[in-house]
């Protein structure tokens, strides 16, 4: 009886493993599912504009004259015309001095139109010959010079296509239209390729940082699977804390997509109401790290999605706390406004921090010495989602080591234009 009960608590247990299994694979689904265009989603796009035959087509066109020889007919037919022109010209002045007299006196004597136009056709049209051949030679070259930069940009171009974004015009000479157009290229390219670079470089973390939840997760059900007698509550404690940690990441993830988008609407924000806001939720985290969080400042009102600048706010007193003194430390909150700009700053003591690790701490799963075991070290896409969200509303993100330890983190946005009104304050403060 004894071992028949046992057995079938055992099988019960393997039962519970199971459907907790099958459940975790439906969330991990549901959640990949919802991942945007930061995995595969360019992908779809391009097949969703692929078409039915899976190869991509072109517009075609009709092959035609090229712009060489277009400027080439251009310049000779300019130099016909001047010259046509300039014969006119020369012949009409030679009749008014030479008289209509073919009948009435010797030509030896007296010339008349007759015979100036029996000399005078020929030569012309010699000269005519002779400009329109060096008109076409002559146009052909220049325009083969005039040209030459036009025909590297196109090269570079035709090399970026094929992938090598690497590649640069770099067109010597003075300043005009080419190298205007060549510099602007070679920008473009450095800011594509950069792109491009840090998207391999997320896509590549985001597969790490989404395989490490999944992995531990595997191996706790072949624990389970392995030892039946182990203590099936130990195991879904762990089981739902690396779950959490993976949902947090998704969630991050998509907020990063959201704000790179810019699919928001946009409103009007007092950032002062956020920042108090931020420190009144973090307050419960900021009393169990023994940090002491400060908000000043002014109204200061910017345009852009609340619930976007609210996470913004979030993230940058909550990644303040966190990374601050083991005890005693302070957070200050502060906003402003400029002229034409609101400014958001968040201090906050702690460590010291180099000038090159504070410009690599806004890349994404990036974290600082000593933040990566720490309980509240979140999945390194804090910052990176400040950084995004910040770019979407036009803005500037600054961080700056302080001389004493931690960091001064400022977040400059456009400054919001008074109601059209006139009604309430000059910036119209916002309720929350």
């Amino acid at each position: 009886m004894t071992r028949a009960c046992r057995h079938t608590a055992v099988v019960a247990r393997r039962a519970a493993g199971r459907r907790l299994a099958r459940a975790i694979a439906r969330r991990r689904s549901g959640l990949v599912a919802e991942l945007p265009g930061h995995f595969g989603n360019a992908a779809s796009v391009r097949a969703r504009h692929r078409p039915a035959g899976g190869s991509v087509t072109t517009d075609p066109r009709r092959p035609g004259l090229s712009v060489r020889l277009k400027l080439t007919l251009s310049y000779a037919g300019f130099l016909m015309v001047a010259g046509v022109l300039l014969l006119t010209a020369v012949w009409v002045f030679l009749l008014e001095y030479v008289p209509d007299d073919w009948d009435r006196r010797m030509l030896h004597e007296n010339p008349n139109r007759q015979l100036l136009a029996y000399t005078f056709a020929p030569a012309a049209a010699t000269v005519l010959a002779v400009l329109l051949v060096v008109g076409l030679l002559g146009g052909w070259v220049l325009a083969g010079r005039m040209l030459a930069p036009l025909t590297r940009i196109t090269e570079a171009t035709r090399a970026a296509t094929h992938g090598s974004l690497a590649h640069r015009i770099r067109l010597p000479g003075r300043r005009d239209e080419f190298r205007e157009l060549a510099d602007a290229f070679d920008t473009m390219l450095a800011r594509l390729e950069a792109h491009v670079a840090e998207q391999e470089r997320f896509a590549a973390n985001a597969s790490h940082e989404l395989r490490t939840p999944l992995a531990i997760s595997r191996t706790l059900l072949d624990v389970a699977r392995a030892d039946p007698n182990r203590d099936p509550d130990e195991i879904i404690d762990r089981l739902y804390a690396v779950n959490g940690r993976a949902i947090d990441l998704t969630e991050a993830l998509l907020v990063l997509s959201r704000a790179d988008r810019r699919s928001f609407a946009r409103e009007r924000v007092d950032l002062s109401l956020l920042a108090e806001e931020a420190a009144e939720t973090l307050l419960p985290l900021a009393e169990e790290h023994g940090v002491t969080v400060e908000t000043h400042g002014e109204i200061a009102p910017a345009t852009g999605s609340p619930a976007l600048l609210l996470q913004l706010t979030t993230n940058l007193v909550h990644n303040a706390i966190v990374h601050n003194l083991p005890d005693g430390g302070t957070v200050r909150v502060t906003a402003s406004v400029r002229p034409e700009t609101v400014v958001l700053t968040v201090d906050n003591t702690g460590a010291k921090v180099t000038p090159q690790l504070a410009a690599t701490l806004t890349e994404p799963f990036r974290r600082g010495a000593g933040r990566l075991h720490t309980h509240h070290a979140g999945v390194g896409l804090g910052l990176a989602i400040v950084k995004t969200i910040t770019r979407a509303h036009d803005g500037t993100l600054t961080l700056v080591p302080r001389p004493d330890g931690g960091l001064r983190v400022t977040v400059e946005l456009p400054a919001s234009a008074p109601p059209a009104d006139g009604t309430g304050t000059p910036y119209g403060r916002m309720e929350p």
